[in-house]
C-alpha cells in the first residue's frame, strides 16, 4: 500500500472507530452487516488481543517507497518511511500478556480450520498452507466423488464411518442455499437419540463459519443428520438470539425439513431395502417429528416415511401409509392399526379376531412408540387413524349389528346369558362400566373395550397409575364384551352355580387375560397366586 492507501484503509477507523465508521455508512442498506468485513474493521479487531500492531507495506509500483504504519488502537496512529521491505504488506501483532496462547501454533491453527477452512484465499503458518479442505456444498454435485464426501462426512461429523446417504441441495429461491447433509451409516445411539443432544449442522455464510452446531437451522428430529448449510442471505454477524427469532431461519429451515423429507422419500422408492434398514434405525427420529410438529400438513408429511406390516401382506412386508390408501375398498375412510409387540400376538389378539367380520386390512404396529405416533398423526390423506379396538367400539355406537355364525346350540341361550351377565357384573363390581355379549369373538373367551384405547393406554403409561384395579376401572371405564359360545364362558356359567369358588378364580382371570390383551395391565404378577390356585383345582380334578 502506498501512505494514502495505508491512511485511506486503516487510518479512518483508527480514528474514528466502528460507531463513527457506521455513521459513515448511515443511509446505505444493510448498514449493519456491511461493518463485517470490511478491511479497516476486520483489521482493528486485531486489538482484542494486541495492544501494539505494526503494518510494514510497500507498492507495487517501481521506486514505490516502504512505510510503516504503528499504532496502540487508542484512535491514533504514525505512519513512516521504512527500509529493507519487500514487496506486499506484512503485520506484526505484539500481544497482550493475557493473550499469549494465540502465539502458540496450535492455537493458531486451531482457531483457522475452525472458522476459516473453506475461505477461498491460502492461509499459511510456519510455510504450512492450513486451509486445504474444498468446500463441497459449494462444488457441482456432478464433479464430487464418493471418496470426498466420505473425507469430507468425516470431517464435519468428527466420525470414522461412511455416509448412507448424501444429499446436496441448491437452491437459489425462495433462499440462496449451498447444502450437504449426511445420514450416518452407524445405528444412532442412546446418546444420540437424546433431545438435548441438538443438532450437529455446521452454519456458514459465505464459507464463514457462524455456528458450528446451529440448532435452530433444522427441527429437533433431524439432529441425526450431519453436514453443513451455507446461505449468501444470512448476514455474518447474526446473533444466537436473531438466530432463534429471524423470519430468514425460519424459512430456511422450512425449506430444508421439506427437501429433506422429499430426499428420503426418494431413496424409500429407489431402494425399498435400503431405506427399510435406515427407517429401522432412524425411526424413533421420525416419529419425533410427527408427536412434536404443531402443523397437521407436516405432519402427514413426516408421516409419508413411516412404514408398517400389514394384514393384507406377507410377514416381513412393510407398507406405507399412501399404500394403505391405494389398496382401501370405495367408501372406506379409516386406516386401521393394531399395537402388539409382534405379528403373532397382532393376529392371535381378540381385536384382531372381532374385525375380520368387516375384511379391513390393519396394520401391525410393534414399537411402543407406533401407538403415540398415529394419535398425534391423527389423519393421514382426509383418512382417519382408528385402532382396531375404537373401531370396535364405534361400531357399538354405531349399532352396527354383526351375525353370529355359531349355531343356538354351541352358545348360550339367552336366559343362561342374562343371568350369567348379571352374575360376572356382581363379581367384578366397579372393576368394569359394563358387560355385554359379542359376535365378533371366536376363539377368544372375552376383550376388553375402552372408548379411546390407545389414549387409554398412553395414559396409563405416562401417568405410572398404581392402585386397585377399581381405581384404574373409573379412570377407564372399560367394557368386558364375553363369547358365549367359548367354551370357557360356557364353563363359568356351569360352575356359577356347582362350584361358586372356583367359578370366582376363573371370573378374575377371564377378566386379567383380557385387560392384559388389551395393554391396560402392565404387571401380571398379581395374577399368579390365582393362577397356582386355578392348576392346583385342575389337577385335583383330573
Amino acid at each position: 500500500m502506498t501512505r494514502e492507501e495505508l491512511i485511506q484503509n486503516l487510518g479512518t477507523i483508527a480514528h474514528s472507530g466502528s460507531k463513527a465508521f457506521l455513521q459513515a455508512l448511515q443511509g446505505q442498506a444493510e448498514a449493519g452487516s456491511s461493518i463485517i468485513g470490511q478491511f479497516g474493521v476486520g483489521f482493528y479487531s486485531a486489538f482484542m488481543v494486541a495492544d501494539r500492531v505494526e503494518v510494514f507495506t510497500q507498492a507495487a509500483e517501481p521506486s514505490s517507497p516502504a512505510h510503516h504504519w504503528v499504532s496502540d488502537g487508542s484512535g491514533m496512529f504514525e505512519v513512516t518511511e521504512a527500509l529493507d521491505v519487500t514487496p506486499g504488506t506484512k503485520i506484526v501483532i505484539h500481544l497482550k500478556e493475557d493473550c499469549k496462547e494465540f502465539a502458540n501454533e496450535d492455537r493458531v491453527k486451531e482457531v483457522v480450520t475452525k472458522y476459516s477452512n473453506f475461505v477461498s484465499f491460502p492461509i499459511y503458518l510456519n510455510g504450512r498452507r492450513l486451509n486445504t479442505l474444498q468446500a463441497l456444498w459449494m462444488m457441482d454435485p456432478k464433479e464430487i466423488s464418493e471418496w470426498q464426501h466420505e473425507e469430507f462426512y468425516r470431517y464435519v461429523a468428527k466420525a470414522y464411518d461412511k455416509p448412507r446417504y448424501v444429499l446436496q441441495y441448491r437452491a437459489d429461491a425462495p433462499l440462496n442455499i449451498r447444502s450437504v447433509f449426511y445420514v450416518p451409516d452407524t445405528k444412532p445411539s442412546m446418546f444420540d437419540v437424546s433431545r438435548e443432544m441438538g443438532s450437529s449442522v455446521a452454519l456458514y455464510s459465505r464459507k464463514v463459519l457462524i455456528l458450528t452446531k446451529a440448532s435452530d437451522i433444522l427441527p429437533k428430529w433431524l439432529r441425526f443428520l450431519r453436514g453443513v448449510v451455507d446461505s449468501e442471505d444470512i448476514p455474518l454477524n447474526l446473533s444466537r438470539e436473531l438466530l432463534q427469532e429471524s423470519a430468514l431461519i425460519r424459512k430456511l429451515r422450512e425449506v430444508l425439513q421439506q427437501r429433506v423429507i422429499k430426499f428420503l422419500l426418494e431413496q424409500g422408492k429407489k431402494d425399498p431395502e435400503k431405506f427399510l434398514k435406515f427407517y429401522d434405525d432412524y425411526g424413533l427420529f421420525v416419529r419425533e417429528g410427527i408427536v412434536t410438529a404443531t402443523d397437521q400438513n407436516v405432519k402427514e408429511e413426516i408421516g409419508k416415511l413411516l412404514r408398517f406390516e400389514s394384514s393384507a401382506l406377507p410377514a416381513g412386508e412393510v407398507s406405507s401409509l399412501a399404500e394403505y390408501g391405494s389398496r382401501m375398498k370405495a367408501g372406506s375412510r379409516n386406516i386401521y392399526y393394531l399395537c402388539a409387540p409382534t405379528r403373532q400376538l397382532a393376529l392371535h389378539s381378540p381385536y384382531f379376531e372381532a374385525m375380520k367380520q368387516k375384511e379391513m386390512e390393519v396394520l401391525f404396529c410393534y414399537d411402543q412408540f407406533d401407538e403415540l405416533t398415529l394419535l398425534h398423526l391423527r389423519e393421514f390423506d382426509k383418512k382417519k387413524m382408528i385402532s382396531v379396538e375404537t373401531g370396535i367400539v364405534v361400531d357399538h355406537y354405531k349399532e352396527e349389528k354383526y351375525e353370529d355364525s355359531k349355531a343356538a346350540t354351541e352358545r348360550l341361550s339367552d336366559a343362561e346369558a342374562e343371568g350369567l351377565v348379571a352374575w360376572m357384573r356382581n363379581g367384578l363390581g366397579e372393576r368394569v362400566a359394563n358387560i355385554k355379549l359379542t359376535p365378533r369373538l371366536d376363539t377368544h373367551p372375552a376383550m376388553v373395550t375402552v372408548l379411546e384405547m390407545g389414549a387409554a393406554r398412553h395414559f396409563l403409561r405416562t401417568q405410572q397409575l398404581a392402585g386397585s384395579s377399581e381405581e384404574r376401572a373409573q379412570v377407564l371405564q372399560p367394557t368386558l364384551e364375553i363369547n358365549s359360545s367359548h367354551v370357557l364362558i360356557k364353563k363359568l356359567n356351569e360352575l356359577r352355580d356347582g362350584d361358586p369358588e372356583l367359578a370366582c378364580l376363573l371370573l378374575d382371570q377371564i377378566y386379567d387375560n383380557a385387560m392384559i390383551a388389551a395393554g391396560l395391565n402392565d404387571d401380571p404378577r398379581p395374577m399368579i397366586g390365582r393362577l397356582n390356585q386355578l392348576l392346583s383345582r385342575a389337577l385335583e380334578r383330573s
